[in-house]
């Protein structure tokens, strides 16, 4: 192990004990759960997006509440 990789795992877990680190673990398990979650959710909500402009149907935009016709 080279001297910076060791100062880099110190500064990140040098406070911690066992069962912090365990959760943090598992925290970061989550996140990642959640990420992937967040990103197939988009995904899905992108497939809609394009089918309803196909068809013609009004967009509403969540960022501004105003219809756009295609």
């Amino acid at each position: 192990m080279s001297s910076a990789s060791f100062y880099k795992w110190r500064a990140k877990f040098g406070g911690m004990d066992a069962s912090l680190m365990g959760r943090m673990k598992e925290l970061e398990s989550e996140n990642a759960w959640l990420k992937k979650m967040y990103a197939d959710v988009q995904l899905q909500n992108d497939v809609i997006k394009e089918a309803m402009e196909k068809s013609g149907e009004a967009i509403t935009s969540p960022r501004h509440g105003q219809a756009r016709h295609v």
